[in-house]
């Protein structure tokens, strides 16, 4: 196959697989986060190609849709590379990758060794931020039944990844716990930038959101 072909065949695994998913980890997650890898590439230097196949499949090994378990979609990832003719080194990279990909409440390291990771993970990271990120924490809090915000339940430090996994805290607690953290883990120095803009735009929403909570915005 070709390098065209196989990123063709890969989307519409991950497309199939994705598609109409409801937690805010859907394809068109998937899409941003691929157009967005690309631009990072560009402008750090980083191979296109194993960039686009680790963007396209970095989902898959997500815990929220193994049962719990995050190995087994880089498993599959690899095998997908492998039937689809690729080399083994390039199939070994992108495992590692996606296998590293989740934030994992801060608590399992999960640090990217090459260029290609890093750009990817960046990323994936920035598709949590802004409107977007907004927009998508709610769509995962509602489709587990979470509270919207409940100000008796403080947001928490996670000692593990299994508490982190089984927390059913209010949404709104998540941008305490990870979203607003991210901006300090970007890989580089474009998704940093990138990063503090949409993070300051989060700041401003939930200072609107505590405002409206309290009645504060009302003009009497």
């Amino acid at each position: 196959m070709t390098q065209n072909q196989v990123i063709d065949q890969i989307r519409q695994f991950v497309k199939q697989k994705l598609d109409n998913e409801g937690t805010g980890h859907d394809w068109w997650h998937i899409e941003r986060v691929y157009n967005l890898a690309i631009a990072l590439a560009k402008r750090e230097g980083a191979d296109l190609f194993t960039v686009k196949v680790a963007a396209l499949l970095h989902d898959i090994a997500d815990h929220k849709f193994n049962n719990g378990n995050s190995a087994i979609g880089a498993k599959i990832a690899k095998q997908l590379l492998i039937e689809c003719g690729c080399k083994a080194e390039l199939a070994e990279t992108v495992y590692t990758i996606i296998n590293t990909m989740s934030y994992k409440g801060g608590t399992v390291s999960s640090k990217q060794e090459t260029l290609e990771g890093k750009v990817v993970q960046d990323a994936d990271r920035l598709d949590a931020l802004g409107a977007i990120g907004i927009a998508r924490t709610f769509a995962y809090g509602g489709s587990k039944g979470r509270e919207l915000y409940n100000p008796e339940i403080k947001p928490q430090q996670y000692e593990n990844f299994e508490s982190y996994k089984k927390s059913n805290s209010p949404t709104l607690n998540h941008f305490y716990e990870k979203l607003l953290l991210l901006k300090d883990l970007m890989n580089t120095e474009s998704a940093t930038e990138l990063a503090k803009k949409r993070t300051e735009y989060m700041k401003q929403y939930l200072q609107q959101f505590y405002s409206e909570w309290d009645a504060l915005d009302f003009d009497a």
